[in-house]
């Protein structure tokens, strides 16, 4: 059995805040490594264009995800493609251990496991993921062409997942709780003078289908009237969910997510938190990369 190697910094995650953590580390001198489940990028890999990052008039998310990746594979940061299964963070020397890979150690870590899509709640929710039910509009657009689909949320990402749905969809309806979006500015104007159709103040309370979507039952919240619409995909955005189950020891706000100090430490010595985990007011990709930039530079101070 190879030796375990002991790392400087471990990063958990390999999106945008993991990897400018990983990027800032080796440029400080760290011996660093990123543990990441899926692919590099996290959430922006599934993003079809960033328009808000400076720059980049527009870049695909993935195509950003993948120069970022580059620069850290440059500087000498090792990735590590695979699940954690067991995780200690007390004590001077903190380690993982993988599905697949091994045992890794180091003496600092930095949380970078951002956060994932938030489902409605509503029944037969899991039932139809699959059979019409998505999270991505980017990952399962393409599979409703000509078909009408709903988006339901208010925010950036619901705004623009029924803007791209457009390019496949007979019929695209907007489904959001409130009479105003949360939505940029730019975004919402763009939105309403589409052909989407919105409909406001109102919720999903109900999916029509055996085994492939049909229909949804919404209900206005203030007429209190229930409205079927014919769709066959229904796209759900509203908001994120932290991604912090299994931290043994990490104290959690009553969100689930990682509060931290200015210098993104957290209540353990030697662990940090960057990006989505943490609660924050905005959540971008321009303030993923800012803390994983003070992530790295505290750890850095922490081993020094």
């Amino acid at each position: 059995m190879s030796e375990t190697i002991l790392y400087d910094v471990m990063i958990l995650g390999g999106g945008p805040a993991g990897m400018t953590a990983g990027i800032y580390a080796a440029r400080g001198g760290l011996k660093a490594v990123i543990i990441e489940k899926a692919s590099p990028g996290g959430q922006i890999a599934i993003t079809p264009h960033i328009e808000n990052y400076p720059g980049f008039e527009t870049i695909g998310g993935l195509e950003l995800a993948f120069k970022m990746k580059q620069q850290c594979e440059f500087l000498g940061v090792e990735f590590i493609f695979d699940s954690v299964v067991e995780l200690e963070l007390l004590g001077s020397i903190k380690y993982a251990i993988t599905s697949y890979s091994g045992k890794f150690e180091a003496k600092s870590v930095i949380i970078a496991t951002g956060a994932s899509p938030r489902p409605l709640g509503i029944p037969r929710e899991n039932a139809l993921v699959g059979g019409g039910v998505s999270y991505c509009a980017t990952c399962d657009g393409n599979f409703y062409k000509n078909k009408p689909v709903a988006v339901i949320g208010g925010g950036n990402t619901a705004v623009e997942d029924a803007l791209y749905l457009q390019n496949f969809a007979s019929e695209v309806y907007l489904i959001h709780r409130r009479d105003s979006f949360r939505a940029d500015a730019h975004l919402s104007e763009k939105v309403q003078e589409s052909g989407v159709k919105i409909i406001w103040d109102s919720v999903a309370i109900e999916l029509v289908g055996a085994r492939k979507l049909e229909a949804i039952k919404v209900l206005n919240l203030k007429t209190k009237e229930v409205e079927e619409i014919p769709v066959n995909g229904l796209f759900v955005a509203v908001g994120q969910r932290p991604s912090s189950d299994g931290l043994p020891g990490v104290a959690l706000d009553g969100n689930g997510y990682i509060p931290t100090d200015e210098t993104l430490k957290t209540n353990i010595e030697g662990v940090f938190a960057a990006g989505d985990i943490r609660p924050k007011l905005l959540r971008q990709v321009v303030t993923a990369v800012a803390d994983g930039a003070l992530a790295a530079d505290s750890a850095i101070k922490y081993l020094s």
